[in-house]
């Protein structure tokens, strides 16, 4: 998941600075959705190793 967030990323730089301003809109939408995704399952999934251990 992170590693989509960052190609978008990256297709937003370049088509930011090659002028294509749609392009590079969507795709920065894109990246910032996939890394809201990213974080919220990165934390979903260390509170769930927390509560495994604590559990031990």
């Amino acid at each position: 998941m992170l590693k989509w967030a960052i190609i978008f990323a990256i297709i937003a730089l370049f088509a930011g600075a090659l002028g294509f301003s749609r392009i590079q809109g969507i795709a920065a939408t894109i990246a910032k959705v996939l890394f809201v995704i990213f974080l919220i399952l990165f934390i979903l999934a260390v509170l769930a190793l927390v509560g495994i251990f604590h559990a031990l």
